[in-house]
């Protein structure tokens, strides 16, 4: 049974779903789910809990501010600025390092969680291999992160914003977002952003020594497959499963071959761990 909690983390409440071990459950590292640039905690569905439930694992899994049921962006489309500690106006080309080197070990550190399991999607993998790059972790999975710009991103998110303004998108993601106008125009400015067409953590992931998964999708509209070559080339030791027939969110496409993959990827780590 999932527990749903709002933390205070940094001067900024955070939606917070915590998946707790059964009785019968083996110690062992949390899984953190990090999630992609217009998602949730909801939006992740009941993937995250059937993944726990399968490894045997518990689970965390959080909105990010401006999204969910997480506190909103102040004047999301504003001149960004520091309140209180607290960003405030548009995001800003380092949103996924501060995100990944600030927020994230405040929240580990408030629940006591050290040495995750990282499941990254999308922007939540970019931070999950950001954030594995300086931190302590169990191992990553990433499914679909971003480690530089690519002109496939920046038109799929420019169609986006189309899809936002004059279709349906907006209406599909009020389900999911308590201001699901911050939620898009945060996520949206900064990626069409000149400063951000610069970003590239090819080189600062090459610090990462902790096992990892990348997954992509062969008919990924958001990124091709060079994001997880450049990534196994900077990080060898770096596992690839690339999936035929899958788009953007491979634990949708294709949650049989994902889980599976997830599964052998993470199990005899915990049984090292365990032995």
């Amino acid at each position: 049974m999932t527990t749903m909690l709002i933390l205070n983390i940094m001067g900024v409440p955070l939606e917070v779903m915590h998946i707790p071990p059964a009785p019968t459950w083996a110690p062992g590292p949390a899984l953190v789910f990090l999630h992609e640039g217009l998602g949730s905690v909801s939006l992740w569905r009941d993937w995250p809990a059937q993944l726990c439930q399968q490894l045997q694992l518990p689970g965390l899994v959080y909105s990010r501010q401006g999204y969910g049921g997480s506190a909103p962006v102040v004047d999301v489309r504003g001149e960004p600025r520091v309140l209180n500690g607290v960003r405030q106006g548009r995001l800003q080309p380092d949103y996924m390092h501060h995100e990944a080197l600030t927020v994230l070990p405040a929240l580990l550190q408030t629940l006591g969680i050290h040495a995750p399991i990282l499941v990254g999607h999308s922007d939540g993998g970019t931070i999950a291999l950001i954030h594995a790059s300086q931190h302590p972790v169990t191992a990553g999975i990433v499914m679909a992160p971003h480690v530089m710009v690519e002109d496939i991103s920046v038109k799929a998110i420019t169609q986006a914003r189309e899809a936002f303004s004059q279709g349906a998108l907006r209406d599909r993601l009020a389900k999911f977002h308590a201001d699901v106008d911050g939620a898009f125009w945060q996520w949206n400015e900064v990626w069409l952003s000149a400063g951000f067409r610069s970003f590239d953590i090819r080189q600062e992931i090459e610090s990462i020594t902790a096992p990892l998964l990348a997954i992509q999708g062969e008919d990924d509209a958001y990124g091709t497959l060079a994001q997880i070559d450049e990534i196994a080339r900077h990080v060898p030791h770096t596992q690839l499963l690339k999936l035929a027939k899958c788009g953007h969110s491979p634990h949708k496409d294709q949650p049989e071959q994902v889980n599976a993959a997830i599964a052998g990827f993470i199990k005899p780590l915990v049984s090292g761990l365990a032995g």
